[in-house]
């Protein structure tokens, strides 16, 4: 199943996305200048300034092994012609959807940590709440359509080749975009008519959609209940499913127990139960348990977890623990070095 389709909708997507977007802020902008910004400033991570060339050198690591490890997942599977199966097809979405959610937010925390700036220009800081929201969406989706790949295989392995057919990978990958390019573009949009008089400080290294809220002199009874409606069923229902498809996957296993069959369902879903553990982990973390302070240190230390340690970590995930990639790996590492 080849990328070329996708990548053609993802610019697609793109295009749109800011399209949609330059004519919300030109809107906003619009406005009286009393009732607006012109720029955000980003008060960074909540650490000294004799320790800033540390963590830039390590979040820089952090940054560059994310995007060296999910662009080796996404050739690997490319390559090998073995891994053309409808898991690893949703596996290099979800590894290029991790770069993509990475470089939202941490190239220009890097670079203000480099140049001692902190500002953000309106526009900016409008366009990367929009694409944090949608990549993180499709993180989500992805991730449910991976869970209900391994139900299919696990439950029902004599019509896994009819159900998980071509179109239906395609079909899921195309409805995860339109829904998190139309949630994100919901919530974008009521963002840029809000108005910010009580100042243009916000207390993170990134545009927040839940910071800027807080920081908005407008009413955001509107922007709650979009987040609470729509924003909870974007994440809620997915994870549903994932409960719901593991939960079918442990029946099965019950039913007909042997050490065999634990340890092909253990290789078969344990890299996505890693994965699944440290996206919605976080998510609890920076969502539903309270801040103890009024700096929302804890919100900050959680979003470099979310935004650079889970994308990081999720190729170590799938090559150290799954047979195919490491052997795949192999293979190109072999391949390579006969041309030699």
């Amino acid at each position: 199943m080849e990328l070329g389709c996708m990548k053609w909708i993802g610019i697609n997507f793109i295009s749109i996305s800011f399209s949609s977007l330059a004519k919300s802020t030109k809107k906003s902008m619009r406005r009286d200048n009393q009732s607006s910004v012109s720029e955000f400033l980003l008060l960074g991570l909540p650490i000294q300034p004799e320790q800033q060339g540390m963590y830039y050198a390590l979040f820089l690591g952090m940054y560059l092994t994310t995007v060296l490890g999910n662009l080796l997942i996404i050739l690997l599977i490319r390559l090998d012609s073995r891994l053309h199966t409808p898991m690893y097809f949703f596996l290099s979405h979800l590894a290029l959807t991790d770069i993509s959610f990475s470089s939202v937010t941490a190239p220009k925390m890097l670079m203000n940590m480099l140049t001692q700036t902190q500002s953000i220009s309106y526009a900016g800081c409008i366009c990367q709440a929009y694409f944090f929201l949608m990549l993180a969406d499709v993180d989500s989706f992805l991730l449910t359509s991976m869970a209900y790949d391994r139900y299919v295989a696990i439950c029902h392995p004599l019509h896994y080749t009819r159900i998980m057919s071509q179109n239906l990978c395609f079909l899921l990958v195309v409805v995860s975009w339109v829904l998190s390019f139309a949630n994100a573009l919901l919530h974008t949009l009521l963002l840029a008519c809000l108005s910010f008089l009580r100042g243009n400080t916000l207390p993170h290294f990134f545009c927040d959609l839940s910071a800027l809220l807080k920081l908005s002199s407008s009413d955001t009874t509107i922007n709650q209940l979009a987040i609470l409606i729509v924003g909870s069923v974007v994440i809620t229902l997915p994870f549903i499913c994932i409960l719901v498809s593991y939960g079918h996957i442990g029946a099965t296993i019950l039913r007909k127990p042997s050490i065999k069959g634990i340890c092909k369902a253990f290789s078969t879903c344990g890299s996505h139960l890693s994965v699944v553990s440290l996206y919605y982990g976080a998510i609890i973390a920076l969502y539903f348990v309270p801040s103890s302070n009024s700096t929302n240190d804890k919100d900050v230390i959680v979003s470099v977890l979310y935004c650079l340690v889970t994308p990081m970590l999720n190729p170590f995930i799938y090559s150290l623990r799954n047979r195919d990639m490491k052997g795949a790996l192999r293979n190109i590492l072999s391949r390579t070095k006969n041309s030699m």
